[in-house]
């Protein structure tokens, strides 16, 4: 309707020139015309003295056009106003030849015979307001309204088609258990992420919205934090504690398919609580995070204690940024192609007091982070002693990291120790500590630049009731040469896996192999 209004008022404005131009144009011609000089040799007065008069008359209609001009622009930018453009800063009186630009109709466009844009598609559209994210909603004046919405989709589906020589596992006791074999497809992590700003440009908040095919479960959790600098961001929420290089924001930029065995066993995971991050000097980063504990991901706030989780991670880039800005700058691989060397070295260290989260007549635990090095989970009954059953245990770790890129070649490293102690149990226990330690690393080679990657993955645990191994092979194809989207195939050898989870490739006691298609789709 303003539209239609708009081109109402240029119709109007253009008429009325054009009848002005009629006016002030002499009856016999232009000037200088056969026409005007008989007008002049037939009047009784002189020819300077018509030409003086027509000239008066002329500069008058000038003047009332030049008037008519003013009002129409002031019409006009009370228009735009109302439309939400811009006023044109321009003085039409001070420059009698000055064009009002046109308005943005395309009806009266095309009318005036201009050629309009070809319209958009809404994917079009869409595609000019990505910035590492989808801007769903975006305040055209972030000073008077501060608010954005950004939207994020991490999508990862897995064929796993596992062959074992064993179907059941003996742990240290002499207690045998089942391993079960997996040929499946699945859609194993879908995550949805809303970010963006409020009240405030440094005033952020995220929502996630996690679910897994694999273990039929969704998920909500979500944050908020303040950046007082660059060297400081203050955030609460649902996070996971900073206890392994993978749970500092990497876990969708790995050199495989998934966290290694070995990551797997040790590491902490993701529940709520408050924590700090930033970058201090010279590419040193830090996140200090306190929380309920290592993992209360599907454990209702009514079951934790009082007892804290604590994490820390502290990671050094001396020779500049480890990866491209955003959320991939700590991925693993060497997809950029960097012309000089760049180089990670890092640190973390977890500790927490840890509870079942399960009555002690439940067999299995609602705590499933802690595993002992013979697969079995810790808060499990029988665990440790026969008929025994752990209620509440010290766990501590510490682990570092290394990481080296350079023309498309990628190593990663990370060591790790644990220690388990001051068990309290509902009878009399062997041992007042156990202590494992192991080792992660993989090295990956574009051997067609930003394109095809080949490489390799190990990982081990020394432990305290067993050893355990993997070695891996595989590849990475990106088609469209970016880290939104790639194709991972991998063969994987599995020896006595500690650890167990139906997100992951590894089972509990498992002895096989493993063959993986993975897509995975990030934007």
């Amino acid at each position: 309707m303003k539209l239609q209004f708009l081109a109402l008022i240029v119709g109007i404005a253009v008429a009325s020139q054009h009848a002005l131009a009629q006016d002030v144009r002499p009856v016999g011609g232009p000037l200088g015309s056969t026409n005007a000089m008989n007008s002049f040799a037939g009047s009784s007065q002189p020819a300077h003295s018509v030409y003086r008069n027509d000239t008066a008359a002329l500069r008058q209609q000038l003047e009332q056009l030049e008037a008519q001009q003013v009002a129409t622009r002031q019409s006009l930018d009370q228009i735009r106003e109302q439309l939400g453009y811009a006023p044109v800063v321009q003085d039409v009186a001070s420059d009698p030849g000055a064009v009002v630009p046109p308005m943005p109709d395309m009806v009266g466009a095309e009318q005036a015979g201009i050629p309009c844009p070809p319209e958009q598609s809404w994917v079009e559209r869409l595609g000019t307001r990505y910035d590492n994210g989808f801007l769903l909603v975006e305040s055209p004046d972030p000073q008077r309204v501060p608010f954005q919405l950004k939207f994020n989709l991490f999508n990862q589906f897995r064929y796993l088609n596992q062959n074992l020589y064993a179907s059941t596992f003996t742990d240290h006791l002499g207690n045998v258990y089942p391993v079960d074999a997996r040929n499946d497809f699945n859609a194993n992590r879908n995550l949805f992420y809303f970010s963006g700003y409020v009240f405030d440009p440094k005033l952020n908040y995220n929502i996630i919205i996690w679910s897994s095919n694999a273990v039929a479960s969704v998920v909500q959790g979500g944050q908020i934090s303040y950046a007082f600098d660059k060297s400081f961001r203050l955030s609460a929420g649902y996070a996971a504690l900073p206890g392994t290089r993978t749970n500092t924001g990497t876990f969708q930029f790995l050199t495989g398919v998934e966290r290694s065995m070995a990551d797997s066993f040790f590491r902490p995971s993701f529940t709520q609580g408050i924590w700090a991050d930033g970058q201090l000097f010279d590419h040193l980063n830090y996140n200090v995070f306190v929380g309920n504990s290592l993992n209360t991901l599907n454990v209702s706030t009514s079951k934790v204690d009082k007892n804290f989780a604590y994490g820390a991670g502290i990671w050094w880039e001396p020779l500049g940024d480890y990866g491209p800005p955003g959320v991939a700058r700590l991925a693993y691989s060497d997809l950029e192609n960097h012309e000089s060397p760049v180089v990670r070295i890092g640190t973390s260290v977890t500790g927490a007091r840890e509870d079942r989260f399960s009555a002690l007549n439940q067999t299995l635990p609602e705590n499933t982070a802690i595993y002992n090095s013979d697969g079995v989970l810790l808060f499990s009954t029988g665990s440790l002693a026969p008929g025994v059953t752990i209620e509440l245990a010290n766990y501590y770790m510490w682990a570092q990291d290394f990481g080296y890129k350079l023309r498309g070649f990628a190593f990663n490293a990370q060591y790790y120790f644990r220690w388990l102690n001051n068990f309290r149990a509902d009878g009399p226990l062997p041992l007042s500590e156990t202590f494992d330690h192991g080792i992660e690393a993989s090295a990956g080679y574009f051997i067609v630049p930003q394109t095809y990657e080949v490489y390799g993955r190990t990982s081990a645990v020394f432990g305290e009731f067993r050893d355990s191994s993997e070695y891996a092979i595989g590849t990475n194809w990106h088609p469209w040469q970016n880290r939104g989207f790639r194709i991972i195939t991998e063969l994987n050898r599995v020896l006595d896996s500690p650890t167990a989870s139906i997100q992951t490739i590894y089972n509990a006691g498992m002895d096989g192999w493993n063959f993986v298609i993975q897509t995975q789709l990030y934007f």
